[in-house]
């Protein structure tokens, strides 16, 4: 099912965490856009009714002239995004063609989309010298990058706490290819920060996505040669992300972070 926008022009802060206000009917909604002039495009918050639930998606539209590099499902990889979308999907989510479904909800052109069980319209953003970050934090299953072989599969937890922490990010300046390997290591290492300072004894779930955009880099044009977290914008991307992902768990941590509410319908 396409997704169903209102537009809104109230929104959050420059920080913090995303809100919305219902409109009339199942299927739509009145959607966030943001305040903070500095940052690129805009985020859009719509909801969509699937088998009977309410469920939400965050498009955050950049328009051409941007390319991104992303372990999400679709547009995974380096190249153009015009769009990064976040949509939630019921804990347990067992269909077998999430990049179909993706491409259901998705807007024209090229872009990125990735799914998750975390209750996206609790996104948070956070911005810092111009690096945007914006967060959906599921921490159903606290994860260790390494555990030992042969241990039982933590997604086996209970699903009425939904996971994953979707991460995107936004920069005003173009960056090399070797520069957004390395933001994406930035994003990583500053999630983890913030989420063991949060108490969390994990480096974050098994099944996480980064996505960072930035605009197209031009023959002979400037671009950022690095992007780790002592770098110019590293530095700001990882400032971002951590505020964000601090928020996000913090904010997971507070009623409600079940999964979605089933649809009432009129009798």
């Amino acid at each position: 099912m396409p997704l169903t926008p209102t537009p809104e022009t109230a929104g959050p802060g420059p920080a913090g965490s995303g809100s919305f206000r219902e409109a009339g009917g199942p299927g739509s909604a009145r959607i966030d856009r943001t305040r903070d002039t500095g940052g690129p495009g805009r985020l859009l918050l719509s909801h969509r009714e699937e088998d009977g639930v309410r469920l939400a998606s965050l498009l955050w539209e950049f328009g051409p002239g941007r390319r991104a590099i992303s372990s999400a499902l679709v547009g995974g990889g380096i190249g153009p995004a015009e769009w990064v979308l976040n949509a939630q999907v019921p804990g347990g989510y067992a269909r077998m063609d999430p990049v179909d479904h993706l491409l259901e909800m998705a807007p024209p052109g090229s872009g990125v989309g990735m799914l998750t069980a975390a209750p996206v319209g609790r996104f948070t953003r956070a911005g810092d010298g111009g690096a945007h970050a914006v967060a959906t934090v599921g921490l159903r299953v606290p994860t260790w990058a390494a555990a030992p072989e042969g241990a039982a599969d933590p997604e086996l937890a209970p699903l009425y706490l939904p996971g994953t922490v979707n991460i995107v990010v936004a920069v005003p300046v173009a960056m090399s290819d070797a520069a957004l390997v390395n933001a994406v290591m930035t994003v990583t290492e500053a999630k983890t920060q913030a989420l063991l300072e949060e108490g969390f004894p994990c480096t974050g779930t098994a099944s996480d996505a980064v996505c960072v955009v930035a605009p197209d880099s031009r023959p002979g044009g400037p671009e950022e040669s690095f992007g780790g977290p002592r770098s110019t914008w590293g530095a700001r991307i990882a400032r971002a992300v951590h505020q964000a992902v601090r928020q996000g768990a913090r904010d997971w941590l507070k009623p409600p972070h079940t999964l979605p509410s089933p649809v009432r319908r009129a009798r």
